[in-house]
């Protein structure tokens, strides 16, 4: 009885022991397969991120593509305009081309028709001078004029005078001396009375005759001034024109010198005078400017030239 009861407890025991191992290697087992799935889950997060950057990098492909394209499509527009811009180029060179041949003709041209008209002007000024034909003179000076508006070539000062004789023939070739409706003065400083000028007489005439001109056009009543003068420091003469006429507006005052600009279109003339003389002064090395600093009534022209 006894060894059976040792028997029965020997198996228990043993049984158990047995339950115990077989526990323990499905306990290790089943970490072991949690290990596993745990592992799988692991790959598995892994590919997903694989996936998901794939398909980021394969939309932003899908992007650079397009991205591409435009930019293929913007350069091959970029070419068409730039060869559109060569064939306008192109056409443009040659048009300047052909207007720079037509240019040098025409200076050409312009430079022979000096060489004719020059002496023959001057010859019908002389004619005139010599016959007293003021309608002579006059039409002669208007043709010398046109060659005046925009030259650039510098004067020759060949003549060698009194600064005063320029102010005398002005006021003859005007005839500002003899118009019955206003006052003339003229007054010479005695130091300019002696001075000797060196300039072209006929173009330093030409240009302060301008001025008269100009004064006696825009002053229906008053006076007009000439007063001549030098100034030995900086070997100027200087011819001063103030009239009590109507005046130029402060937004006018440069315009007067532009070419074919008429402040009153109610007055004769092509509204070249005032810039012919600017262009004599200043090819003769002087210069004309509106004093804006003169308070008038009216305005005052000053023509300076290098004595």
């Amino acid at each position: 009885m006894f060894t059976a009861l040792l028997i029965v407890i020997a198996l228990a025991v043993g049984l158990a022991i047995a339950l115990y191992f077989q526990i323990k290697a499905n306990h290790k087992q089943a970490e072991e397969q949690q290990q596993l799935l745990d592992d799988y889950q692991h790959r598995v997060d892994e590919q997903q991120k694989m996936l998901d950057d794939y398909r980021a990098l394969e939309k932003n492909f899908d992007n650079v593509g397009e991205g591409y394209e435009q930019a293929l499509q913007a350069f091959e527009k970029m070419e068409q305009e730039q060869a559109k811009d060569k064939q306008a180029y192109e056409a443009m060179e040659k048009r300047a081309a052909s207007l720079q041949d037509q240019c040098a003709r025409y200076e050409e041209f312009s430079a022979k028709c000096r060489e004719v008209f020059g002496p023959a002007l001057r010859e019908m000024l002389d004619i005139a001078k010599s016959t007293a034909n003021s309608k002579l003179a006059s039409l002669v000076g208007k043709i010398s004029d046109m060659d005046d508006v925009d030259g650039q070539q510098a004067i020759a000062r060949t003549d060698n005078i009194l600064v005063s004789q320029v102010a005398d023939e002005a006021i003859a070739a005007s005839g500002i001396d003899k118009i019955g409706y206003l006052k003339f003065d003229k007054e010479v400083d005695p130091v300019a009375a002696a001075t000797m000028l060196s300039t072209n007489l006929g173009k330093a005439v030409r240009a302060l005759t301008h001025l008269l001109d100009n004064a006696l056009k825009f002053t229906t009543e008053g006076t007009v001034t000439l007063k001549v003068a030098v100034d030995m420091e900086k070997m100027l003469a200087i011819y001063t024109v103030e009239d009590t006429g109507s005046g130029i507006e402060e937004a006018e005052r440069e315009r007067v010198f532009e070419p074919y600009v008429k402040l009153n279109q109610f007055f004769d003339g092509q509204g070249i005078g005032l810039t012919v003389a600017r262009s004599i002064a200043k090819r003769l090395d002087g210069d004309v400017v509106l004093d804006n600093a003169y308070e008038g009534p009216g305005s005052r022209f000053v023509l300076t030239l290098p004595i």
